[in-house]
C-alpha cells in the first residue's frame, strides 16, 4: 500500500471557518471592518477552534491518510513582495485576535497527530507545491485540502484537490471548467489574465476565457510570446 499524504492549506481552512463563525455576530457589512467586542471575540474564537478541530476529524476520517501535515503561511513578508510590492495589496488582513489563536489551533491539530509547518518566508501554497512534487517522485499520492484556485495547477495523476467547505473533489474536469485548460497550463492562463484577488496584473484586455483560448491554440505561453 503506497503512502497517502494529506496536505492541509491551514489558513485557507481556518479563515473560511472563522468567517462562518463570525457571520452571525456581524449585523452589517460596515461592522465587519471593525473589531468585534471582546466577549464576542472570545465566543467566535471558541467556536472557530471547535469547528476547525471537527473539520480536521472529518478530513482524516474521509481521506484516511497515512501522513498528514497542516501547512501555514509565513507571518512575515514573503519573497513574493520583493517581486511585486503591491502583491495582495488591499486584501483584508487576518484579525489580530484570530492570529493570536493560531497556536491553540495548532495544538488542537497536534492532539490528532497532525503537526504544523510554518515557514519563515514562504507561503503555504509554495510549500504545498514543493512537498507534493517530492512525494509524488517517491511513488506516493497526495490530497491537498484547500479551496484556493491557485493550487488547481498541481492536479495530476496521484494528486487531487479537496475543498472541505463544499465537500467537493477538484480534479481535471473541475480545473478545465474553471480555467478552460489542463491543470499544467493553469499557470500560463493566470500569467496572461492576472489575478485580481492577489493584485497581480495581467495583460490588458485579456481575461481567463481569452487567455485559455490563446494557450489552447499555441500550447504554451512561451510559444505564444
Amino acid at each position: 500500500m503506497s503512502a497517502h499524504l494529506v496536505l492541509i492549506d491551514a489558513l485557507n481552512l481556518i479563515r473560511r471557518i472563522y468567517a462562518v463563525q463570525e457571520r452571525p455576530f456581524v449585523q452589517s457589512k460596515t461592522q465587519i471592518e471593525h473589531e468585534l467586542a471582546e466577549k464576542t471575540q472570545k465566543q467566535v474564537l471558541f467556536n472557530t477552534q471547535n469547528a476547525c478541530t471537527k473539520a480536521l476529524e472529518n478530513i482524516l476520517a474521509l481521506q484516511q491518510p497515512s501522513h498528514a501535515l497542516a501547512v501555514f503561511d509565513s507571518q512575515h513578508t514573503c519573497w513574493c513582495y520583493k517581486l511585486s510590492p503591491d502583491y495582495k495589496k488591499g486584501r483584508k488582513k487576518m484579525p489580530a485576535h484570530l492570529a493570536n489563536e493560531l497556536s491553540n489551533i495548532q495544538d488542537a491539530f497536534m492532539q490528532h497527530y497532525v503537526d504544523s509547518l510554518v515557514s519563515e518566508d514562504d507561503e503555504a501554497d509554495d510549500l504545498i507545491a514543493t512537498y507534493t512534487d517530492q512525494i509524488i517522485k517517491k511513488g506516493a499520492k497526495v490530497t491537498i485540502i484547500s479551496g484556493d484556485k491557485d493550487l488547481m495547477q498541481l492536479v495530476k495523476p496521484g494528486v487531487r484537490l479537496y475543498d472541505p467547505m463544499k465537500s467537493r473533489v477538484l480534479g481535471n474536469k473541475e480545473v478545465k471548467e474553471k480555467f478552460g485548460v489542463e491543470p499544467s497550463k493553469v499557470v500560463d492562463v493566470q500569467a496572461l489574465a492576472g489575478d485580481s484577488s492577489d493584485n497581480v496584473p495581467g495583460v490588458p484586455g485579456i481575461g481567463i476565457k481569452t487567455a485559455a483560448e490563446l494557450i489552447n491554440k499555441y500550447k504554451s505561453l512561451e510559444t505564444l510570446l
